[in-house]
């Protein structure tokens, strides 16, 4: 039968799993997260998705990202604005039950992904690395935070993601197509959720080609299909858009404005929020008078025309919002210390996973490459866009396993060490 060689998960996983999730719901209630900001008409509620899922829940389809029925839409992705409006129809819309359930799921989502963080680092760098990982992320309260926090795709792109690079790990020595069509399947799914994520797709179907010709296995039939798989996953989503707006649109429409709330004459490097429609009642109007895509593509027009006129300025501030993804956004501050210190674990978790990396390459572990592939690609839009501490977390679990690995190669030299000096 085809079936990837996974090795058996340890009960003490399944139990982290069981523990985080207890936990993550318990700091809702204790910490009362359900009660989201009831300020702009609860636009804090999940914020353009939210909007989006109560229109859906209104009958009135996909549609009104911001105030004003202002038409169908395809301003963010459909899988979670779809999933919130389940659960606004049962619980009712932005109510404290809807809250309370909607980071309930996310909290599962977030304790779940213990699972293939465990499988990726047991994979790559053995059983005890991979205990160790599971355990950082599953009893991380950093990952909690965005569970039950945001009510967002945060927790289910980063799981959707590392189960896509755990088959993709598989894939090198698959047989048959099984793993091809899987391999699609949740491509497809991830699109819908996070767009962003298909930066890395190139480099990971070009990572599996590559292992799988250095082992003399064929490629060329299973490629075809996974991109039959994911384009069909895709279809009705596409053929949706390209019947409500009368032209192709691929997933989603709001990079215009994104791109734009990054380069503008006030960019430092950072997101100038203040020119989103729900922030600025000038940029609203002008998205109800133009509608979706004509303001979409205002939006990146004058983005565009921001950097013809300042190449100079955008090559600084792109290379800032680099050094901020990986270091962490400055927050506001009344200090004058010359460092940042809340910043500090952020950056520090940023160096132990790119030196655990480069650990790994110089090893040649199993995976290695994808790892960097990964690194390398995922980030690349938000460095010319604008960072977000949030547009780290998909990546977490990889680079989660990564420090792991280091911190274990630095413990295990230990004791190497010592009985070298007794040997003198």
């Amino acid at each position: 039968m085809e079936r990837p060689n996974l090795p058996a998960i340890p009960r003490s996983v399944w139990w982290m799993v069981l523990l985080s999730f207890v936990v993550q719901v318990a700091a809702i209630g204790i910490f009362r997260q359900y009660h989201t900001r009831p300020g702009d008409d609860n636009f804090g509620f999940g914020w353009e998705m939210g909007r989006v899922a109560r229109s859906i829940a209104l009958g009135q389809g996909f549609s009104s990202p911001y105030e004003g029925n202002t038409g169908p839409s395809a301003w963010e992705p459909p899988l979670y604005p779809y999933l919130m409006a389940g659960v606004f129809k049962a619980f009712g819309i932005y109510s404290y039950a809807s809250a309370w359930v909607l980071l309930s799921i996310n909290s599962l989502f977030g304790a779940v992904t213990t699972i293939p963080v465990y499988l990726i680092a047991h994979r790559s760098f053995g059983s005890r690395v991979a205990l160790w990982s599971a355990r950082a992320w599953a009893l991380n309260p950093y990952v909690w935070y965005w569970s039950i926090h945001w009510i967002w795709d945060t927790t289910f792109t980063p799981l959707i993601l590392a189960v896509i690079f755990l088959v993709s790990l598989e894939l090198e020595q698959w047989p048959g197509y099984r793993g091809w069509v899987l391999f699609g399947i949740l491509w497809g799914v991830g699109a819908l959720a996070n767009p962003a994520m298909l930066s890395f797709l190139p480099f990971c179907g070009l990572w599996i080609w590559w292992r799988r010709y250095g082992r003399g296995l064929p490629s060329l039939v299973g490629v075809v299909l996974s991109s039959f798989v994911f384009f069909l996953v895709l279809s009705p989503w596409l053929v949706r858009n390209y019947e409500v707006f009368g032209r192709f649109v691929f997933i989603r429409d709001d990079f215009g404005l994104q791109f734009r709330l990054g380069n503008n004459k006030m960019s430092d490097g950072m997101l100038f929020a203040t020119l989103q429609p729900n922030l600025n009642k000038l940029e609203l109007e002008k998205f109800q008078r133009m509608g979706e895509i004509a303001y979409e593509a205002d939006c990146r027009r004058l983005a565009f025309d921001w950097i013809r006129e300042h190449p100079g300025r955008f090559a600084v501030i792109s290379m800032k919002r680099f050094f901020y993804y990986w270091n962490g956004v400055p927050r506001p501050t009344d200090s004058r210390a010359p460092w940042d210190f809340r910043s500090s674990l952020f950056l520090a978790s940023s160096v132990l996973a790119i030196w655990g990396m480069g650990r790994a390459l110089r090893q040649k572990r199993p995976g290695a490459w994808l790892f960097a592939g990964l690194i390398g690609s995922y980030p690349t839009v938000y460095y010319f866009v604008f960072p977000h501490a949030r547009y780290r977390h998909p990546i977490e679990p990889e680079l989660f396993i990564l420090a792991v690995f280091l911190l274990a190669e630095v413990q295990s030299r230990k004791p190497v060490a010592k009985e070298t000096i007794v040997d003198c």
